[in-house]
């Protein structure tokens, strides 16, 4: 293992709504040192299909990229993603590639027909008052990174949660499909082992690196220019030098750049207490999650 090779720091702000183009996704980046982070392609609106091919052909060599997202779902509670389905998933890559399957048909690597499978539906809760008899109530079945999350003071929703502002589940099933078809091309942390070298995809939660940056979990998000670059600055990063309001996709994307620059290096981060060999195969974890 051998995180001091990384030589540049990317995050993905991600999303799972439906159609081809979408306001919430932005991608920035940033090298070694103190500039500031960059967003890539600026004012343009990404597709999911754009950011797979970035990854997969336009990725500069030794790029950590954090994609905010989850990677997979929770299993260690049950011991399976899907408890009852004889079809359920032994573990995260087998798990992307069913997701990725039984989507084959939608464009725009959308998620609508895994989530409305009739076996898979059950453990979800869907627009319209669909809680699956499977999905737990509350906020739903949490991954272990999630209960860690959970201990820094945040506050997680589970990925089988596809309701409300604060549900990531489409956009995590989304991103499943772009993982899986990314594998051979990039591993992706902590699922994949961290290799001596290469570009490496790791899942990142944009509060834990506001929370870096002097934020409250609460008072995670940032739209403004000056709150912008006084939270870079934390960072030890130079100014975005932004005016103004500032969509907190943008911001979230670049302050976790900046993050990922000042903690990629720290070993203890890619060797988080919670995360056995199990737990990596099967739920993935959290950049950060300590």
């Amino acid at each position: 293992m051998n995180p001091t090779r990384f030589r540049h720091f990317a995050a993905i702000d991600w999303s799972g709504a439906a159609g081809e183009r979408h306001r919430g996704i932005a991608l920035a980046i940033c090298g070694e040192g103190g500039a500031a982070p960059k967003l890539v392609r600026p004012g343009h609106r990404w597709s999911r299909g754009e950011v797979l091919a970035w990854l997969r052909d336009d990725l500069p060599a030794n790029t950590l990229v954090g994609m905010d997202l989850g990677i997979s779902l929770a299993f260690a509670d049950t011991g399976a993603f899907f408890p009852g389905w004889a079809q359920s998933p032994a573990d995260a890559k087998a798990l992307w590639a069913l997701i990725d399957a039984v989507c084959e048909d939608e464009p725009h690597l959308s998620v609508g027909a895994f989530v409305d499978h009739p076996e898979a539906s059950a453990h979800f809760r869907r627009h319209g008052g669909r809680e699956g008899a499977a999905f737990g109530g509350g906020r739903g079945r949490l991954r272990v990174t999630e209960l860690a999350q959970q201990r820094m003071g945040c506050t997680p929703y589970s990925n089988f949660n596809l309701v409300g502002a604060a549900q990531v589940g489409k956009s995590s099933l989304s991103g499943m499909r772009v993982l899986h078809r990314l594998q051979g091309a990039l591993p992706v942390w902590p699922i994949d082992s961290l290799p001596e070298a290469g570009s490496v995809i790791c899942e990142i939660y944009t509060t834990i690196a506001a929370m870096a940056a002097g934020r409250s979990a609460s008072r995670s998000k940032i739209r403004d220019g000056a709150e912008l670059d006084a939270a870079l600055a934390r960072l030890k990063s130079a100014p975005a030098g932004r005016e103004g309001a500032v969509d907190d996709h943008t911001s979230d994307a670049l302050i976790t750049a900046a993050w990922l620059r000042t903690v990629a290096h720290d070993p203890a981060l890619w060797a988080p207490a919670g995360l056995s060999e199990a737990i990596a195969r099967t739920e993935g974890w959290t950049f950060g999650a300590t």
